[in-house]
């Protein structure tokens, strides 16, 4: 069974073409103009065993917010239709990363209702010339509304005690934390096979 995805996203503002294979090796070809998305974009493909291709191209000249947004967007559509009726999948799974000071706990439930709660401590504007780190939670409010899933995300540590928080490792952890929650909740449990896990028969 293939469970790979191609979405094509065009609009005024960007133009997004995302690849994904599921049960990948977790190569990722990413490139949106924006240097730290594309690193965090690498952590969804390494750490969730995906192939992941993005391409975007955006108006970056008035800011980042529509290549991530649309970005986020295409790829969480990718992500359902790669999914397909999700039998036989895992549907839930969860993830407490630390990245040296920072722990953050990630959960997912694939549960076909788009929700998503994201609890982070205020950071420094900016990671790089052009990653807001205002836009982190708008991704994942994008790719859990196209993927149709439910995603908590939790800094649980941010800092040292009486420390600024580094904005690099709080979002970091998140993107690692997210993947690996994102890889178990899709995985294939063989103990059922072909059935698709809720109650209603449906995701």
């Amino acid at each position: 069974m293939s469970r790979t995805a191609r979405v094509e996203r065009t609009t005024a503002e960007t133009k997004v073409l995302v690849e994904v294979d599921l049960d990948g090796t977790g190569k990722g070809e990413i490139g949106t103009g924006v240097g730290f998305y594309d690193h965090m974009l690498n952590q969804i493909a390494r750490h969730g065993g995906f192939d992941l291709t993005v391409r975007t191209v955006g108006d970056l000249e008035i800011d980042a917010h529509h290549t991530m947004e649309d970005t986020g967007l295409a790829l969480g559509a990718a992500f359902a239709e790669a999914l397909g009726d999700k039998a036989g999948i895992r549907r839930y799974g969860s993830a407490t990363i630390p990245m040296d000071e920072v722990l953050v706990q990630a959960a997912v439930d694939l549960s076909g209702r788009p929700y998503v709660v994201h609890d982070e401590p205020a950071l420094a504007p900016y990671i790089g010339p052009v990653y807001p780190t205002s836009m982190t939670r708008h991704i994942w409010e994008s790719f859990g509304y196209s993927a149709r899933l439910t995603l908590h995300v939790t800094v649980l540590r941010a800092a040292r005690p009486g420390a600024t928080p580094d904005a690099h490792h709080v979002v970091e952890a998140q993107f690692k934390a997210v993947a690996r929650a994102l890889r178990e909740a899709v995985s294939l449990d063989a103990r059922s096979a072909g059935v698709v896990p809720s109650t209603k028969g449906a995701l």
